[in-house]
């Protein structure tokens, strides 16, 4: 089966969506200053425990995501709930500051992961099957991606690839450990793949929150841009997932790895739609 030109299009705006500059610079476009200008204010006894921190949400979110997920197909999408409530618990961070980032790391992670499954949901996924809810994790791997992994040799389909390596065995694990799956070699390991790279976003998010002038206010809108991030990235995620269960794998991704040649010989696609900034003279000094 032919892709249609509408499809086309839409595997064009999801290859957008997956290649787009990182996280880190979609904070330096919101709020006006470079990362690492912040990331010097980060100690390093702070990376362990930022990371640390993700990866404990992580394996918290890997047991809402098998066990409790709404699975009923739906195309609405609560975007607005979801937006209101990372705000508060961005809020509640800025004003407390880092040290409160383990506290509120694991609610943020479940509240953006069930706007992962709305966004699932609208295309499709049925969140009945385990390949279904494992996607939706698979996505914070997704949104890690750092700025110099794009058109290099870690691409979207070469993380799904490595990502694949944990979910096989697991897959197989899961059919015989029932309430044990938290114990289980293979989700120990997806675990801790996924928070490595879900660490990154942390990190740079960590790293603003701790420049004093942030606040709880611009708290709550780096929360915003937060799940916008990975919103973004699950829509693209899950449309290339769509297609491939109409098309077949190997047509779309031949399709979109050749608009990853066509992107990269013109020096890589636009960049992501501007950041609003933050707030009215948000920027730090």
């Amino acid at each position: 089966m032919v892709i249609s030109a509408d499809e086309q299009a839409e595997l064009a705006r999801a290859f957008e969506a997956l290649e787009h500059p990182s996280f880190a610079a979609r904070l330096a476009n919101a709020i006006g200053r470079p990362i690492e200008g912040a990331l010097q204010y980060l100690p390093r006894r702070w990376h362990d425990r930022v990371h640390a921190a993700a990866e404990k949400a992580i394996g918290k979110t890997f047991l809402v995501a098998l066990d409790s997920m709404d699975a009923r197909p739906s195309t609405r999408r609560h975007n607005a709930l979801h937006h209101l409530a990372v705000a508060a618990t961005g809020s509640l961070g800025g004003y407390l500051g880092l040290p409160a980032l383990a506290a509120e790391l694991p609610v943020t992670t479940l509240i953006m992961l069930r706007s992962i499954a709305d966004v699932a949901r609208s295309h499709g996924e049925d969140l009945d099957t385990t390949e279904a809810r494992l996607a939706c994790l698979e996505v914070f791997a997704l949104g890690g991606r750092s700025g110099e992994d794009r058109y290099a040799e870690i691409g979207y389909y070469e993380v799904r690839l490595a990502l694949s390596l944990h979910f096989t065995p697991l897959a197989g694990q899961l059919a015989k450990a029932g309430a044990g799956v938290a114990a289980l070699p293979g989700a120990v390991d997806l675990v801790r793949s996924i928070a490595a790279r879900f660490g990154v976003v942390i990190t740079d998010k960590a790293a603003v929150q701790m420049v004093p002038i942030m606040g709880a206010l611009t708290g709550a809108a780096i929360n915003t841009l937060f799940l916008k991030h990975f919103q973004d990235i699950a829509d693209g995620h899950f449309t290339i997932r769509r297609l491939e269960r109409k098309h077949g794998a190997d047509t779309v991704e031949a399709a979109y790895r050749a608009a990853a040649s066509v992107a990269s010989a013109r020096g890589g696609p636009a960049s992501a739609e501007p950041v609003v900034p933050l707030t009215a003279g948000a920027a730090p000094a």
